[in-house]
């Protein structure tokens, strides 16, 4: 009960002669606030702290970061022998689901599953639809290990590729790679954003609305964590990378 939970931590606290302090805490439910609040605690947003102090990574993390990644590649392995014309978007999330819990994930959050028509605008789910001869096919795999996340897309054509789909390719990769080279320490976030394209190039009127299609997004035990870098906010305030900074880097 939330009673319980808020009854221990003020006992803790007394124990701990802290009682009178400020209690802060970046995730919480409602019922357990209310009962730590109840039982005289003040409660504080401790969220934004949490995030700045998750920024730089330990070596341990990033080697969890890399494990939960390696998951993700022999998932996209098998996705990538079984795919043909035929198969269901939600076959292939029950594929790599499989795969995913068999090398030991906690948790396969959500496996974006999208093909042919469906591949623009941006959903984030899947469908039954049939992938057919020549659809382009990309999925993202989120899934955790120990806590620690992936976001991880990748593209596919199924049987053959087009001259156009090759030229969308190899924009996409000259963008993200381009981006990559960038990400070292003592490089300011505002040279990394300029390395995406802008709005205006990709088919957005606007840097808000193209928000999230080109960027850096920070990566670890939550989905999208600090540090964030993007046309929208890097050019204006721009800060310094520093060594066990970890991103997901994502193009459009």
């Amino acid at each position: 009960r939330a009673e319980d939970v808020a009854r221990k931590i003020k006992i803790e606290l007394e124990m701990r002669g802290l009682h009178k302090e400020p209690v802060g805490i970046d995730i919480i439910e409602l019922p357990v606030l209310f009962a730590l609040q109840k039982e005289g605690l003040k409660v504080v947003d401790g969220q934004a702290l949490m995030s700045e102090a998750r920024v730089i990574k330990t070596q341990d993390e990033i080697t969890l970061l890399n494990m939960s990644a390696m998951m993700v590649d022999a998932a996209y392995d098998d996705l990538y022998r079984y795919m043909k014309p035929g198969l269901r978007e939600n076959e292939a999330v029950g594929l790599v689901s499989k795969k995913l819990y068999d090398l030991g994930s906690e948790y396969v959050e959500a496996v974006n599953a999208i093909a042919g028509e469906r591949c623009s605008p941006h959903p984030h789910n899947f469908t039954d639809r049939l992938i057919r001869p020549g659809d382009q096919a990309y999925f993202d795999l989120i899934q955790s290990y120990m806590g620690y996340k992936t976001c991880y897309y990748r593209t596919f054509t199924v049987g053959s590729a087009t001259a156009a789909q090759h030229d969308a390719y190899k924009k996409a990769r000259h963008w993200m790679d381009s981006a990559i080279a960038m990400l070292r320490p003592g490089v300011s976030t505002d040279q990394v954003a300029r390395m995406f394209p802008k709005s205006t190039e990709i088919g957005f009127e606007t840097e808000m609305s193209a928000f999230g299609l080109n960027f850096c997004h920070g990566l670890g035990l939550g989905l999208h964590e600090r540090p964030l870098i993007s046309r929208l906010n890097s050019l204006k305030d721009p800060y310094e990378l520093k060594a066990g900074m970890v991103f997901a880097v994502e193009t459009f």
